[in-house]
């Protein structure tokens, strides 16, 4: 079992609360359906009824192996608990993703490093990525290389915003929009880089069902 003591030792992701709920509105998601914190965990997402939800949102940090002691594939961060489990160690693997079963438009991984892998010997994230699509999801929104937090934030609440404005514009087109404000916005000059709006892709169905 993976050590939960070194997950637990992942930096905090303040913006993830004020993202889920911004997203939440856009979409009319209820406040039962949104988990934060200690409730959002492996428990909690093994007993739902996953295949009742269109869109199923993480925001939290991606691992690959050898990132935490014992990990030997690509993983989500989510809540550790109390008495670490087989069932629930805090940690969703590629396998258990796989075993989900899943009726998704759309899965957003909102994470750090959720597709490519920068460590030699060790599977990508990607890994990650195919199990969503083996567990039924037709679309993922991924990110290539660690994000801003921040930008995080602000480039999927507004490809959200976009969606729920104009919904016959597509996944692919309100991502492509929402970077381009971001890159536009001359608030700050780092807004510009690509590093800060460029890690974020769609892949799958990218068109509106």
């Amino acid at each position: 079992m993976p050590s939960s003591g070194a997950a637990q030792a992942l930096p905090q992701l303040p913006d993830t609360a004020d993202e889920l709920n911004a997203v939440a509105r856009d979409v009319g998601a209820a406040a039962a359906d949104i988990h934060l914190g200690r409730d959002a965990s492996e428990t909690t997402l093994k007993r739902a009824a996953l295949a009742q939800y269109d869109i199923i949102y993480f925001a939290t940090h991606g691992l690959v192996a050898g990132d935490v002691k014992g990990l030997g594939e690509p993983s989500l961060a989510l809540s550790i608990p109390d008495q670490p489990s087989e069932l629930d160690d805090g940690l969703l693997t590629a396998s258990e993703v796989a075993q989900l079963k899943l009726n998704a438009d759309w899965v957003v991984l909102s994470a750090c490093n959720t597709i490519a892998g920068d460590k030699p010997g060790v599977e990508a994230l990607s890994g990650l990525a195919r199990s969503f699509f083996y567990a039924g999801a037709r679309a993922l929104l991924v990110s290539h290389w660690a994000v801003d937090s921040e930008a995080a934030t602000r480039l999927t609440t507004s490809t959200f915003e976009l969606l729920k404005n104009e919904p016959k514009i597509g996944r692919a087109e309100a991502l492509r929009r929402a970077m381009l404000a971001y890159l536009d916005d001359a608030s700050s000059p780092r807004n510009a880089y690509p590093a800060m709006w460029g890690p974020f892709a769609l892949i799958g169905e990218g068109e509106v069902r």
